[in-house]
């Protein structure tokens, strides 16, 4: 999480650029091309590296194309091209501890992701593996964007919506080693702000702003901490797919700039 605070302060951005290709969506000129997968997602993350605060490849949109090569070596040109810019690989693993451990060297050893995601539901031995790594971020799944989120995190728990007892035990109970984040979804505004007033200043990754219909501004405004950052805001299909002309390049870069400004201007 440090590399994440320091990109919060050196480049003024709190936008995050999610990495999810869709060969259908992109631009012509790769239709033939063997290597498209690698090729689009690299010239996307060079556009637009000026204004993200991390990357956020998401693995099934690579597994499912049998492109894990492709992933493998969008991450290495991403920890050189653009060091200072923290990646973290979208997976939402969750497991038994043993298989826990393999998940943890998929992403840290094999992919060489600074940071991954997780699901929490059962429970912190399935965690450890990714926890006992203070060196990488874990980023728990808490009150997630999707319409359906609600119908198990919501359900009260002595008194309490689920989301809420699992935002506090990540911040007070597993963050031993600094290196927790929480995912929370744009689309639920009043939650962001009870989350950030249960977790203090543990980054917050908010997916759904743009194509799922979250409002940055609202973000910032429930969400930020006191210093103005504590944010990941994601966009992806609005980032990647701006253009599907010979632009696309130019206007993802367009796209991240002009997210960028809306949420400085709310900070």
């Amino acid at each position: 999480m440090t590399a994440l605070r320091a990109r919060w302060t050196t480049a003024n951005t709190l936008v995050c650029v999610g990495l999810d290709p869709e060969p259908a969506k992109f631009p012509a000129r790769f239709a033939n091309d063997p290597d498209a997968v690698f090729a689009f997602c690299r010239d996307i993350a060079d556009a637009t590296a000026n204004y993200a605060c991390a990357f956020k490849p998401q693995i099934a949109h690579f597994a499912a194309l049998a492109a894990e090569d492709a992933l493998t070596r969008l991450i290495a040109h991403l920890k050189s091209a653009h060091p200072q810019v923290p990646v973290i690989l979208d997976s939402k693993r969750g497991d038994i501890g043993s298989t826990a451990q393999h998940y943890a060297s998929e992403a840290f050893g094999r992919y060489g992701a600074d940071a991954v995601t997780v699901n929490p539901y059962l429970g912190r031995d399935a965690l450890q593996p990714f926890l006992d790594r203070a060196d990488k971020g874990v980023i728990i799944l808490c009150r997630t964007s999707n319409p359906g989120a609600g119908e198990l995190q919501d359900m009260l728990v002595a008194g309490r919506p689920l989301y809420q007892h699992v935002a506090e035990k990540a911040a007070q109970e597993w963050n031993t080693n600094g290196n927790i984040g929480l995912v929370v979804g744009a689309t639920w505004p009043e939650q962001l702000a009870e989350v950030r007033a249960l977790v203090k200043d543990v980054p917050l990754l908010v997916p759904g702003v743009g194509a799922q219909g979250g409002d940055a501004a609202a973000v910032v405004s429930n969400a930020k901490t006191p210093d103005g950052t504590g944010l990941m805001i994601s966009s992806s299909r609005a980032v990647l797919y701006a253009s599907n002309g010979d632009d696309y390049a130019d206007a993802a870069a367009d796209a991240a700039r002009a997210l960028r400004d809306v949420i400085n201007a709310s900070r």
